[in-house]
């Protein structure tokens, strides 16, 4: 994952650096994996994250410490944050809603910990468009895709997730990338 991701995070660049430039306060990142976003947090952020993963936790501890930034890491799912109610001024998702076994109780999660007027922060690749030959695409690679690629749906209605949560407000903005059956996206964010 340390060394698959920095073509991505070269398309993703520009969209990262706008969506995570409010970012301030208490910020708890879900999935933050081998840690490609600390980079675009200010010094005033208060980062927590939740990694599953424990082989992750040692490229995290590393990216914090090369930015000379506090790194509280902790192992559990975002399913189950262990984070009190109303705690939180922002989560981030970035790449993740697709391989969580309950994104909807992942996001569910999110807006629980969230102080009223917090923000889900989100960039996640979605399925394609329902009849198209991408999504049919999607649907036959469904089983060895999630076997391959860490649990991942690549098939998975993300957005319309998002949107059914119940979040106050939600902004979404759907793009494309060009890479293979990931490349329909969101990105945005959700008030609570």
């Amino acid at each position: 994952m340390s060394h698959a991701s920095p073509h991505y995070e070269r398309l993703v660049d520009e969209r990262k650096k706008e969506l995570f430039s409010g970012i301030r306060g208490i910020t708890l990142e879900i999935g933050p994996g081998t840690g490609p976003n600390l980079k675009y947090y200010s010094g005033d952020v208060q980062w927590i994250g939740i990694e599953p993963n424990p082989h992750m936790h040692p490229y995290l501890r590393k990216e914090a410490e090369s930015r000379g930034r506090a790194a509280d890491v902790r192992l559990a799912s975002a399913e189950k944050l262990p984070i009190e109610d109303n705690f939180v001024d922002f989560v981030v998702s970035t790449l993740v809603l697709c391989s969580v076994p309950d994104a909807e109780a992942a996001l569910r999660e999110a807006l629980r910990v969230l102080k009223p007027g917090g923000r889900f922060v989100f960039l996640e690749h979605v399925a394609a468009g329902r009849g198209t030959a991408l999504r049919k695409l999607q649907r036959t690679l469904r089983t060895p895709w999630r076997w391959f690629v860490d649990g991942c749906h690549s098939d998975r209605e993300t957005g319309r997730l998002i949107q059914g949560v119940g979040f106050r407000t939600v902004m979404l903005d759907e793009f494309r990338l060009p890479i293979g059956i990931v490349a329909p996206q969101i990105a945005g964010w959700a008030e609570k």
